[in-house]
C-alpha cells in the first residue's frame, strides 16, 4: 500500500490542472519574459502578467503590487531585511512574536546583532498574541511589525486586522507571513491594512520554488533595498530571470484556490473534525494544540501526554505526518512554537502535526485513525 500523505502544512502535491498549464512554458513557450524584441518573449511576459493578476486577486491587491520571489522565505527576507536596510535608522526596533517561522526569526536575529532591539511577543496557550500587550510594546522607535497570519505548526490565527489598524494609526509598516493562510482563510490586504505580505505557491497545490511579496503601493514610507541584485526585473526589487513556468503555475494555483475556496475548506474541515473526534474518543487524554476555533482548516496538532515523552512518528508506516515545521526538522531542539505555548519537553516529544489537504479522502482519515491508534496502543 502506498503511504498516505498527511503533511500538507509542509508542502502539497501539485494540482494536475496547475501542472497542465505549466508544461507548455517548459518546452513550447520557453521565451524569456524580459526579452521584448520577439514573440517568444512577448508570449512569456503576457503569461507572467496574467499570473500576476491571478495572485493579486486572491489577496485583493493591485497587479503592480505583486513581486515574484523564490518563495515565502525569500519574501520574508526581502520584506524585513530589505526594509531594515532601506529605512536606515540607528534606533530601529521591530515587534514580532516568539512563534514566527524561522525565516522571520532568523532575519530578526541578524538585525539584532547589528544593535537593534527586537520585541518578541509571547502568545497565550492557544498560540494567539494579546493585543493589549502589543499596544504596550509600541514606542516611537518601532518601525516594523512582523506577525504571521496563521502558525505553521499549530494553525492558530492571529488578529491581523486589529494589528493592522493599530500599525496604520501609529505609522508603523506592517508585514505578514501568510504562507500558511493563503487559500485557507480569507486575506484582504486592504481591509487588513497590511503593507507587506509573504506568500508561497507550494502550500496551495502549486509548484515549489516560487512565491511572492505584496508591497503596498499606497504607503510611501516603504523603502525596500533589494537583497538580490544584478538586473532590473520585478521593478528592481528582485533581480533574476523570471521562471515563467513556475509563475504560471502559481497563478493557476491561486485561481483554483479562489474558485474552490468554500468547497475545499468545508471538505478539509470535516475531515479534520472527524480525525480529532475519533482520536479523542479513543484516547480522552489527547490534547489539541492551538486554538480550537481560530485555526486554519486542515491543521491538526495533537499531544498524547500519557505517552510520557515517547514519540510515535516512526511507528506510523502507513501515513506521512510530522513532529513540527519541515524547515526545522533537521534541528534537534524541541519545537519553539510548542515550547512558547507552555508545553514541556515530554509533551513536545509526544506530539504530532497532521496536515490534511484537498486531495485527502474519508478513507485516508480512517486509515490514519487506525494507524495512530495502533501506534499509541503499542507504546502505552
Amino acid at each position: 500500500m502506498n503511504k498516505i500523505y498527511l503533511d500538507n502544512n509542509s508542502t502539497t502535491q501539485i494540482d494536475p490542472n496547475v501542472l497542465k498549464h505549466m508544461i507548455p512554458y517548459f518546452n513550447e513557450k520557453y521565451g524569456n519574459p524580459s526579452s521584448q524584441s520577439h514573440a517568444f518573449g512577448w508570449e512569456a511576459n503576457a503569461a507572467v502578467e496574467i499570473a500576476r493578476e491571478q495572485v493579486a486577486q486572491i489577496i485583493n491587491a493591485k497587479n503592480e503590487e505583486i513581486v515574484f520571489t523564490s518563495g515565502a522565505t525569500e519574501s520574508n527576507n526581502l520584506a524585513i531585511y530589505g526594509l531594515y536596510q532601506g529605512l536606515y535608522s540607528k534606533n530601529l526596533e521591530i515587534i514580532t512574536t516568539e512563534i514566527e517561522h524561522k525565516a522571520v526569526l532568523d532575519v530578526c536575529k541578524k538585525i539584532s546583532k547589528k544593535g537593534h532591539k527586537i520585541h518578541y511577543l509571547k502568545p497565550d496557550k492557544d498560540g494567539i498574541i494579546n493585543l493589549e500587550e502589543f499596544k504596550k510594546t509600541i514606542n516611537k522607535n518601532v518601525k516594523i511589525v512582523s506577525i504571521m497570519h496563521a502558525n505553521n505548526e499549530i494553525g492558530s490565527i492571529q488578529p491581523i486586522k486589529e494589528v493592522g489598524k493599530l500599525c496604520k494609526n501609529k505609522n508603523i509598516i506592517f508585514h505578514v507571513d501568510a504562507a500558511q493562510s493563503l487559500g485557507k482563510i480569507n486575506i484582504d490586504v486592504k481591509d487588513m491594512n497590511i503593507d507587506l505580505l509573504s506568500i508561497s505557491s507550494h502550500k496551495i497545490y502549486g509548484p515549489k520554488g516560487i512565491g511572492a511579496l505584496f508591497i503596498n503601493s499606497s504607503n510611501k514610507k516603504i523603502n525596500i533595498e533589494p537583497i538580490i541584485v544584478g538586473g532590473s526585473q520585478e521593478k528592481n526589487f528582485r533581480s533574476g530571470t523570471l521562471p515563467s513556468p513556475m509563475i504560471v503555475g502559481f497563478g493557476m494555483a491561486c485561481k483554483i484556490a479562489k474558485k474552490n475556496f468554500e468547497s475545499d475548506q468545508r471538505k478539509i474541515r470535516n475531515l479534520s473534525n472527524k480525525l480529532i473526534q475519533k482520536i479523542s474518543q479513543k484516547f480522552p487524554g489527547t490534547v489539541i494544540n492551538g486554538s480550537k476555533s481560530k485555526r486554519i482548516p486542515g491543521n491538526v496538532n495533537l499531544t498524547f501526554p500519557f505517552l510520557n515523552g515517547v514519540s510515535i512518528i516512526n511507528s506510523l508506516p502507513e501515513i506521512a505526518v510530522s513532529s513540527g515545521s519541515a524547515c526545522s526538522s533537521s534541528n534537534p531542539n524541541s519545537s519553539h512554537v510548542l515550547k512558547s505555548i507552555g508545553l514541556d519537553k515530554n509533551y513536545i516529544n509526544s506530539s504530532i502535526r497532521i496536515g490534511i489537504g484537498k486531495f485527502n479522502s474519508d478513507e485516508h482519515i480512517e486509515i490514519a485513525i487506525k494507524s495512530i491508534t495502533k501506534a499509541i496502543e503499542r507504546k502505552i
